[in-house]
């Protein structure tokens, strides 16, 4: 509703001042509530038809580790857009929708202990939901499909603008990895650990007895006083006292 203009000099009457009222209370509500509408929750339903497809080759079971339908890898997923990035953690043969990205591993693998170089790998498809052109529908467009690899990322990568993909482990086992229990607790070697005496370690150094300190002989009693010496009389032969 236009706001309405007087001439000056006469005064509104109060129904257009309610109006007028009323459209700025409306505009300003308006306004703030721009921010406050919840966003829309992101699709994590993968489409039947991406679901129904095949995952590729299907993979070749190995003589050793853990079978290919028990292996569980983790996959990073960047969005370039707003850089973020997480990790998805998948079974062989399961697909993750994350938004308009779906990324499904059909197998991963690690190599055994004993080959060399170590690396980890895994099949992964990439299909993203994108316009091919401004005014064509969305649809859902295989990006990639192929082996990526850990330690050589350049090999095989994910060319797109948006989104990135790469391996990052493979959760599995060969013979001869499985987690062996801890040692055992060996025996305490202390007298005071084990009172009972069944201690295998040496005995104890018993402290040595100290000598009992023997009494002085005493003088018998027929034993003679020595004499005490005498004075010797002066050099001048006279008594001090006469003088």
């Amino acid at each position: 509703m236009p706001l309405a203009i007087t001439k000056p000099g006469h005064r509104k009457p109060d129904r257009v001042r309610r109006a007028n009222a009323l459209f700025l209370a409306l505009l300003l509500s308006a306004c703030g509530n721009e921010g406050d509408e919840p966003s829309k929750p992101r699709a994590t339903e993968v489409p039947n038809a991406i679901a129904s497809e095949s995952g590729g080759a299907p993979p070749v079971e190995s003589e050793h580790g853990t079978p290919v339908k028990d292996r569980v890898g983790t996959i990073g997923l960047l969005n370039k857009r707003n850089n973020l990035s997480q990790d998805l953690v998948m079974k062989s043969g399961e697909a993750r929708r994350v938004g308009n990205v779906i990324v499904r591993m059909s197998s991963c693998e690690r190599t055994a202990p004993w080959e060399q170089p170590p690396e980890t790998g895994a099949f992964i498809q990439v299909f993203i939901e994108e316009r091919a052109t401004p005014d064509d529908p969305l649809r859902w467009n295989k990006a990639f499909s192929g082996w990526m690899f850990k330690n050589n990322p350049s090999i095989n990568v994910l060319e797109h603008p948006i989104y990135d993909v790469w391996v990052k482990d493979c959760a599995m086992k060969f013979p001869g990895e499985e987690e062996t229990p801890p040692p055992a607790a060996k025996p305490s070697t202390s007298n005071a650990a084990n009172p009972s005496g069944n201690d295998s370690g040496p005995p104890a150094a018993k402290p040595s007895a100290k000598p009992s300190a023997k009494p002085s002989p005493k003088p018998s009693a027929s034993a003679e006083p020595r004499p005490e010496p005498k004075a010797a009389p002066d050099a001048d032969g006279g008594d001090d006292a006469g003088n």
